[in-house]
């Protein structure tokens, strides 16, 4: 199923799972993806490669999840350093594995490829693999990425708009942000690429929190701004695993609910391959999911 046909005035809520870093955790995180597919979601995207790590298994736990479960899902696809015969062979694979929704995503800059010569590379920006999904003759559903607070690339936001918006007349069916813990940044942003002409689908990608550890991560990956209350929150019930998962949950749960009463219909979770949070914010949604 195409997400296209998903996106509409109902509520929907979805996961991102990763593959496993190395070969012998495959199991154990093939059995995490499958118990979160038992939730029902309204999708599921896989991503290419979990902090850098291998790749290989996107393709076979997107697979898994769609036969076994019958789950939409959504793979991610990269292209920092790839050159177009391998990214051709992998949108094959992805085609012949009856996958009907990729992300195109150019993929973190280790610190070595910020060194590197990018004047030698195939890709340097996600349109440019965007165009060769398209130019391939795969029927695919193509998503990208959007920063509610400016990539970290970008001089200002308007000229991460312009790019926005070049991205999806090349063919991006929808968008999904990076994280954000400030709704309000989200519903600006969302004003001003809509003045911009994007009229495509977007779905607000929310990161629960359930360690204080998690945090510092956060803010290095995506530069994310922590409003005072998310603060206080993490300063109070850090030091207790249980109390800040629980706070954690709550807090991503209560930006869900703001979202829904504000019109953002599609809610995209970044589950961090835990069925246990994926089900309790699922469970804290359940009556309005219904609506």
């Amino acid at each position: 199923m195409k997400l296209s046909t998903l996106f509409s005035e109902r509520f929907s809520l979805s996961f991102e799972v990763f593959p496993p870093k190395t070969d012998t955790a495959f199991e154990s995180v093939k059995t995490a993806t499958e118990e979160i597919a038992k939730l029902r979601p309204s999708f599921m995207s896989v991503t290419y490669g979990a902090g850098g790590g291998t790749s290989k298994y996107t393709l076979e736990i997107a697979k898994n999840i769609k036969e076994q479960y019958n789950v939409p899902t959504l793979a991610h696809l990269t292209c920092v350093s790839s050159t177009k015969e391998t990214v051709r062979h992998k949108i094959m694979q992805m085609k012949d594995a009856g996958i009907e929704n990729v992300m195109a995503l150019r993929g973190d800059l280790t610190p070595e490829l910020m060194e590197s010569d990018r004047s030698t590379w195939d890709y340097t920006h996600a349109i440019d693999l965007i165009r060769d999904i398209k130019e391939s003759g795969a029927d695919f559903c193509i998503g990208g990425a959007c920063y509610p607070e400016v990539h970290p690339e970008s001089t200002n936001q308007k000229e991460d708009i312009k790019h926005l918006k070049e991205k999806v007349d090349a063919g991006c069916s929808f968008l999904t942000t990076q994280m954000f813990f400030d709704n309000n940044l989200l519903y600006n942003f969302l004003y001003k690429i809509r003045e911009a002409g994007i009229t495509v689908p977007i779905i607000a990608g929310i990161m629960p929190i359930t360690n204080a550890n998690q945090v510092e991560r956060a803010v290095k990956l995506s530069g994310s701004f922590m409003p005072q209350r998310f603060k206080s929150l993490v300063d109070r019930f850090g030091s207790s695993p249980e109390a800040m998962k629980q706070a954690g949950i709550a807090y991503a749960t209560d930006q869900i609910i703001d979202l829904f009463a504000n019109g953002v219909t599609n809610v995209h979770v970044y589950s961090m391959n835990k069925p246990d949070v994926a089900e309790k914010i699922q469970s804290n949604l359940s009556d309005i999911l219904c609506l």
